[in-house]
C-alpha cells in the first residue's frame, strides 16, 4: 500500500464515531462564528484559543486586503479566452494531478465533497465532484477561471494555503467571507522538482460531513503528485540524456566499440556498425572476436594482449573481402572505484585522418578562376582550356616562366574540379634539399633511418589523397626519384621509404616547370617515360609581356587587395603610371608586377600612385619595344635581359632579386651565357 493510500482508509469511521464528530463540529461552530462576529466588528477576542493562529493572521490579512466579508460570491473569473489559455500554460499540472484528484474523490463519492486544482495564483482549474455538490457551490464561483486567492475570497483552503505554503484546514466559521461558512476545506501546496509553488490541490465539503483526517489525506494527495512530477522529470531527462548521447555517438566520425571483460560488445555507434556490417540489435552481446571474422583475428589478439592502445595502425578486413587502414586506440573503461568494466574501442580511418590533417596543416586550394583576371585573348583560351581540363583526373603540365601564376592555375583546377572538398597539397621540388624529397613525397616508416619520427610519417602523397598535389619546379626533381614517381603514376600507390606495406592513393597530378621539358629530356636530365605520363594535358602560360591589355586591370585588383590590407581609402593611379607598366618587359611577369604595386602602396603618402613612386629597375629596365622577335626561345630573351642588366654595371644581388632567381642560380646562368661574374 502506498503513502497516499494508506491516508486515504482513515476515511472509514464508523457511524457511531461519525455522529459524535458531527456534534463537536456544531459546535465548534458556533463558537468560531462568535469570534469571528467579535473580529469582524473590532473587538477584542473572547476565546482566542478558539480560533487557531494560521486562521487569525489570515483574518487580519484579508482586513488589510478590505476584503468584504460579507460577499457572496467571488468576483473575479476569466473569460472564455483568458480561461483556454489559463489551461493550455497548466495542462501538465492537470494531467498529472487528475488521476489522484479521482482517486480522492472515489473516497468521498456522494458525501458533499468535491476535489479541487488551482494554480499558484489561485485561479480554479478543475473541480471534481458530486453533480448537485457541483451546482450548489458554482452560486458562489466555484468554477473554473475564478480566483480564490486571499485578496480576492479571503481565508479559504486555496488562498491560505497559497499564502502560507503549507498544508492548511479552514473549517467552516472560520472562513473570512461568510458565503463559504457552510464548507470545510482542506488544501495542501503542490511544489514543482525545482521546489517553486505552482498549484494547489483541496478538497471542500459540508463542515458537518468533514474527517479530521482529511487534511493528511490532501496533503498525501499533494506528495504524490509532486513525485509523479519528479519521476516524469527524471524520465524526461534520461530520455534528453539518452538523444544527446545517441546524438554525440552519431556525430562521432570515429567508430566507436565498447566490449565487457569477456569481450562482449555492449555499444557501439553508427559507423561501427558500417565497419562490422551489423546493426546494433546483431551486435549486443555477441564476441568481438565473432562479429570481426577470423580475417581480422590478429587485430583481436592486438586488442586483447594490450590493455591500452593509443594510435595503432591496424588493417581490417570487411565482410565483402577489401581491406581499410584504421588507426586503433583502446582504452580501459573503469568505475568510480577504478574497477574495470570493459574498454573503449576507437578506430579512425587513416584516409579520413589524413584529410583531417591535411586540412589543419592548411592544405587547402584559395585561388579559383574568379580570381584569375584578364581579357587577352591567348590568355582567355588559356583560362578557357584550364576549366575544360578542371573536369577529368587527367594530369595537368603547366608551362611558363617564373611568375605567370602557374600555382594560381593549378589551385584554381583543383577547386574546380570533383576532388574541391579534398586537399591540396603544394610542394617545390626545388626548394627541398635533394636527400629528404623522397620522404617528404612518399613518407617513411619508424626506424627508417637515424632520426626518423617514432611511428614514421606521413607523405605529401598520403596527405594529398582524395585531391591534388602540385608539384612545382618539376624538372628540378633528382633523376632517381623520377623512376619512384612513375611507379606512384602507373600504380596509384605508395611505399614508404623503410616500409614494405602498399598504401593506395588517388592522388591528381598537376606539374609546373619554367624549363624547356623536351630539351631537358634530350639532356638526359629528365625521364622521357614520365614527361609523356605529365604531358597528357599541357598549358601553355602566357607571360604578362605578351599581355599589356591586362596590365590595368592587374593593378586595380592589386591596388584594391593592398588598400584593404593596409587599412588604406582607395588610391588612384596616375595614367603616366600605367603607360610606363605597359611599356615594360616584366621579366618577373605577374609576381614582379604585384610586389612593385605593394612597395609603391607602402611608400605613397596621397591618395594617388604617380610615376615618381616606380621602383627604378621598372623606369631603366627593359621595355616591351625591347622584345625578342617570336622567332627568340625563352632562353634568349633571359640571356639578352641578363647581359644588359651586367652592362648596366647593376650588382649581382639586385639582378638575382629583379630576375626572381637565387644568386647561386644567377651565377650559374651568367656561366652558361658566358657573361661576366
Amino acid at each position: 500500500m502506498s503513502h497516499f493510500d494508506s491516508f486515504l482508509g482513515h476515511l472509514r469511521d464508523t457511524p457511531e464515531k461519525a455522529g459524535a464528530m458531527q456534534e463537536n463540529y456544531r459546535e465548534r461552530f458556533d463558537q468560531v462564528l462568535r469570534e469571528w462576529k467579535r473580529f469582524i466588528n473590532s473587538q477584542p477576542f473572547d476565546n482566542p484559543l478558539v480560533v487557531p493562529d494560521v486562521i487569525h493572521e489570515s483574518w487580519r490579512r484579508c482586513q488589510e486586503s478590505n476584503v468584504n466579508p460579507y460577499t457572496t460570491r467571488v468576483d473575479t473569473v476569466l473569460d472564455a479566452k483568458a480561461l483556454g489559455e489559463l489551461l493550455e500554460r497548466n495542462a501538465e499540472l492537470i494531467e498529472i494531478s487528475r488521476p489522484f484528484m479521482q482517486n480522492l474523490y472515489g473516497f468521498v463519492r456522494g458525501s458533499g465533497f468535491v476535489v479541487a486544482l488551482f494554480d499558484e495564483q489561485g485561479f480554479l482549474l478543475e473541480v471534481i465532484g458530486d453533480a448537485d455538490v457541483a451546482e450548489r457551490i458554482r452560486k458562489g464561483n466555484f468554477v473554473p477561471g475564478a480566483c480564490w486567492s486571499e485578496e480576492e475570497a479571503g481565508t479559504n483552503g486555496c488562498g491560505t494555503v497559497l499564502k502560507m505554503d503549507r498544508p492548511v484546514q479552514v473549517f467552516a466559521t472560520e472562513h473570512y467571507c461568510i458565503n463559504s461558512h457552510k464548507w470545510t476545506c482542506s488544501g495542501a501546496p503542490i511544489h514543482d522538482p525545482d521546489g517553486d509553488l505552482i498549484g494547489v490541490i483541496d478538497m471542500t465539503g459540508p463542515y458537518l460531513n468533514a474527517n479530521p483526517h482529511t487534511l493528511g489525506m490532501v496533503a498525501a494527495a499533494a506528495y504524490a503528485i509532486e513525485n509523479d512530477m519528479r519521476v516524469r522529470k527524471a524520465l524526461s531527462e534520461c530520455r534528453i540524456a539518452d538523444g544527446y548521447q545517441r546524438t554525440v555517438l552519431a556525430s562521432i566520425p570515429e567508430a566507436l566499440i565498447a566490449i565487457d571483460t569477456l569481450y562482449r560488445i555492449t555499444m557501439v555507434n553508427e559507423n561501427a556498425e558500417k565497419i562490422i556490417g551489423l546493426g546494433t540489435a546483431k551486435l549486443a552481446g555477441r564476441s568481438l572476436h565473432d562479429v570481426m571474422g577470423e580475417h581480422n583475428t590478429a587485430l583481436f589478439n592486438l586488442i586483447r594482449h594490450n590493455a591500452t592502445l593509443t594510435d595503432v595502425e591496424a588493417r581490417i578486413v570487411m565482410r565483402d573481402g577489401h581491406a581499410v587502414d584504421y588507426t586503433l586506440t583502446c582504452n580501459p573503461i573503469r568505475t568510480e572505484d577504478r574497477r574495470v568494466i570493459g574498454r573503449l574501442i576507437i578506430l579512425n580511418e587513416i584516409k579520413r585522418a589524413r584529410t583531417l590533417v591535411t586540412r589543419m596543416i592548411g592544405a587547402k586550394a584559395k585561388f579559383s578562376f574568379e580570381d584569375v583576371c584578364g581579357v587577352n585573348a591567348a590568355f582567355l583560351e588559356t583560362v578557357n582550356q584550364a576549366k575544360r581540363v578542371s573536369q577529368s583526373n587527367s594530369n595537368v603540365l603547366l608551362l611558363g616562366e617564373s611568375g605567370t601564376g602557374k600555382d594560381v592555375f593549378a589551385q584554381a583546377i583543383h577547386n574546380e574540379s570533383g576532388r574541391s572538398a579534398g586537399p591540396y597539397v603544394a610542394i617545390n621540388c626545388a626548394a627541398i634539399p635533394r636527400d629528404l624529397i623522397a620522404s617528404e613525397l612518399f613518407g617513411y616508416s619508424e626506424g627508417a633511418f637515424t632520426g626518423s619520427r617514432r611511428g614514421g610519417n606521413q607523405g605529401k602523397f598520403e596527405l594529398a589523397d582524395g585531391g591534388t598535389i602540385f608539384l612545382d619546379e618539376i624538372a628540378e626533381m633528382p633523376l632517381e626519384l623520377q623512376a619512384a614517381l612513375l611507379r606512384v603514376i602507373e600504380d596509384k600507390s605508395i611505399t614508404r621509404i623503410g616500409g614494405s606495406r602498399v598504401t593506395p592513393v588517388d592522388v591528381r597530378i598537376i606539374a609546373a616547370t619554367n624549363k624547356n621539358l623536351k630539351e631537358e629530356v634530350r639532356k638526359g636530365r629528365f625521364r622521357e617515360d614520365l614527361y609523356y605520363r605529365f604531358n597528357v594535358f599541357t598549358i601553355h602560360m602566357v607571360p604578362l609581356r605578351d599581355r599589356p591589355e591586362d596590365i590595368p586591370l592587374l593593378v586595380d585588383g592589386f591596388v584594391r587587395k593592398l588598400c584593404d590590407t593596409m587599412g588604406k581609402k582607395l588610391v588612384r593611379v596616375d595614367g603616366r603610371v600605367l603607360e610606363k607598366f605597359m611599356g615594360y618587359a616584366w621579366p618577373g611577369n605577374v609576381r614582379e608586377l604585384q610586389n612593385v604595386i605593394e612597395r609603391m602602396m607602402n611608400i605613397v603618402h596621397t591618395d594617388e600612385l604617380t610615376a615618381d613612386l616606380i621602383p627604378s629597375e621598372v623606369r631603366h629596365g627593359p621595355s616591351r619595344a625591347e622584345l625578342p622577335t617570336r622567332a627568340e626561345s625563352p632562353r634568349d630573351v633571359e640571356r639578352r635581359i641578363l647581359e644588359k642588366m651586367v652592362r648596366s654595371g647593376i650588382p649581382k644581388q639586385e639582378i638575382a632579386r629583379r630576375m626572381q632567381m637565387a644568386r647561386s642560380t644567377l651565377y650559374r646562368k651568367l656561366e652558361k651565357y658566358n657573361l661576366p661574374r
